[in-house]
């Protein structure tokens, strides 16, 4: 890769909710599908072949990593590195070359669970927003409460959090985004959007999908990678 910084980022961003993945290799690129071990969150995320100023693999690859290892090799990436990927048997050789050529060796290790995949799901409320304004509704929540509610109507969509004494509502008008709504409401984890929405510096956009009382879809995605979230509803029961 001539521009690994993006990877150090997401790998970066995965590694918040998840510590070690399967990451899948083949002639269309990298991926990972991961679940949290709460089980409450997956992580979605693409890398194609055009990421790539070269991609040699024969056959698809199936490389077992812990993310704490990876992340502090790939912060060793500046701009301008050129990154280096080679698998070794039972370890990865990652190169890095600028000014100076480093390389480490990463042990690959059993990651245990069955390859996971995407659910498939259908959303009544489908919104796309800036994502900084996304960032800024959900830090504004966790204020004062440890989840939000997400509403939406016909045209408009709110982020709703109370707390046992204070309160916060962000609304936004179709002016604003781009939605295709029905009445909708929902309540999620403020905790796990907080790591979220740690993917908005990838992109000035996010699309937000959601239904009432079901799980949540975010994604962030460029023309050179997908990275999407999936995250259980938080289903309050009464005593």
């Amino acid at each position: 890769m001539d521009h690994p910084k993006i990877l150090s980022e997401i790998i970066g961003i995965i590694s918040e909710l998840v510590l070690e993945v399967k990451i899948k290799v083949n002639k269309e690129g990298m991926s990972i599908i991961a679940i949290d071990p709460a089980n409450v969150a997956m992580i979605i995320f693409k890398l194609p072949a055009s990421a790539f100023s070269e991609l040699n693999v024969e056959n698809e690859q199936v490389l077992g990593v812990s993310l704490e290892s990876l992340k502090s090799v790939l912060k060793r990436v500046y701009p301008g590195s050129v990154l280096i990927i080679t698998k070794e048997e039972n370890e990865l050789r990652i190169e890095i070359k600028d000014k100076i050529k480093k390389e480490f060796n990463l042990a690959l290790i059993d990651v245990e669970g069955e390859e996971k995949s995407i659910p498939n799901l259908e959303f009544t409320s489908r919104i796309e927003m800036n994502s900084k304004d996304f960032s800024e509704a959900i830090e504004d929540c966790s204020v004062v409460a440890d989840s939000c509610s997400f509403i939406s109507e016909a045209n408009k969509f709110m982020i709703k959090a109370k707390g046992s004494l204070n309160s916060f509502k962000s609304e936004f008008s179709s002016d604003e985004l781009n939605i295709q709504s029905e009445e909708a409401q929902s309540k999620y984890s403020l905790e796990y959007l907080q790591k979220m929405i740690k993917a908005t510096k990838l992109t000035d956009k996010v699309a937000i999908n959601f239904s009432s009382d079901y799980p949540l879809r975010l994604d962030f995605n460029t023309p050179q990678m997908e990275l999407g979230f999936v995250l259980a509803p938080r289903v309050e029961t009464e005593d």
